[in-house]
């Protein structure tokens, strides 16, 4: 006899998109959807039922990406930029160097606003929802969107330096 699906089997498409764009690496993601379903399945009994799953997996998802970046970064000291994307076959030849680009430009954003732009922008998830997912509040999720869309459309259009601001 079939049981019903566990509630978090309906997330796991997203969990592993977002996975995805985090790690730039498909193994590398499978491996983080893998752990975060193992969390979260240990500590489903702290989900408070009635609120939001997909943002309680996203922070989960979220806590141990940054806990397993600590320590490959510590263990491996790999820039992100170094990530060779994985492009998808069928996209023009155009369309793959504008991927390749835009993937590139992400791994050359601060994490903060790489994962704000990943969650709005990828993801869908409302301002709060970002804010729960990485423990911030609105106002900084909407201030690192901006900045994070501002550095993103500079690294499109070529400029890779720093970016400095003159302030009289």
């Amino acid at each position: 006899m079939w049981s019903k699906p566990h509630p978090v089997a309906e997330h796991i498409p997203r969990l592993r998109r977002y996975a995805r764009a985090l790690t730039g690496d498909a193994a590398r993601a499978d491996d983080l959807v893998q752990d975060t379903l193992e969390r979260a399945l240990t500590k489903f009994g702290l989900w408070r039922h009635g609120s939001d799953l997909r943002a309680w997996l996203f922070t989960v998802m979220h806590n141990v990406y940054v806990n397993q970046e600590a320590t490959r970064r510590d263990r491996l000291g790999i820039p992100w930029e170094e990530v060779e994307p994985e492009l998808p076959l069928a996209a023009s030849q155009e369309q793959t160097l504008e991927l390749r680009d835009l993937v590139t430009a992400l791994g050359r954003l601060p994490p903060e606003y790489r994962e704000v732009l990943l969650l709005v922008g990828l993801e869908g998830l409302r301002y709060e929802e970002v804010a729960q997912v990485l423990g911030v509040p609105v106002g900084t999720v909407m201030s690192r969107l901006a900045r994070g869309r501002e550095r993103l459309r500079r690294l499109m259009d070529g400029e890779w330096g720093p970016s400095l601001r003159r302030v009289k």
